[in-house]
């Protein structure tokens, strides 16, 4: 049991860290001299790179949201477990744990959706040839496994 456990600390950890990275990391997109992510607009020559904020368009401002609730109801979750861990009765499943975790895989997966569908209108030079950085697949990744871990929190029964 206590390796189980330690699994699923490690795997709910592992979800917050790629939510963290996806979430404050400027690679969502990347092109040559460019890059982009849900703060910032950068733009550079050689060594010298000129950011500017991103845009007030309410589409980017809910994807900023949703990966912050995101990390919130992860890290809401996480507590719970640790809460739940110790003062659940024996044969107790971890409802409110997993409800929170789901919540939170909910959530980056409809930021990433959104990103996906209307960051064309955001781009500052939409002719320049771009692609998805290494944070926005993270984003992608970070979804299903908090779903999975959601799930695993849910079927979890606490045993003595």
């Amino acid at each position: 049991m206590l390796v189980l456990l330690l699994g699923i600390v490690i795997l709910h950890v592992a979800v917050l860290v790629l939510l963290f990275v996806s979430t404050i990391v400027s690679e969502w997109l990347v092109g040559q001299n460019y890059s982009a992510d849900l703060w910032q607009n950068c733009t550079g020559a050689e060594n010298t790179w000129h950011c500017l904020h991103s845009s007030t368009n309410g589409w980017l401002q809910s994807v900023q949201a949703m990966m912050v609730l995101s990390i919130i109801y992860s890290v809401i979750s996480l507590f719970f477990f640790f809460c739940q861990l110790f003062t659940l009765t024996k044969g107790g499943r971890f409802y409110i744990t997993g409800f929170f975790q789901i919540l939170a895989g909910v959530c980056v997966m409809t930021g990433a959706a959104i990103f996906t569908a209307r960051h064309t209108e955001w781009q500052q030079q939409p002719l320049m040839p771009y692609s998805y950085g290494f944070a926005y697949i993270l984003a992608w990744v970070a979804f299903p496994l908090a779903l999975l871990s959601g799930i695993i929190y849910v079927i979890l029964r606490k045993r003595e």
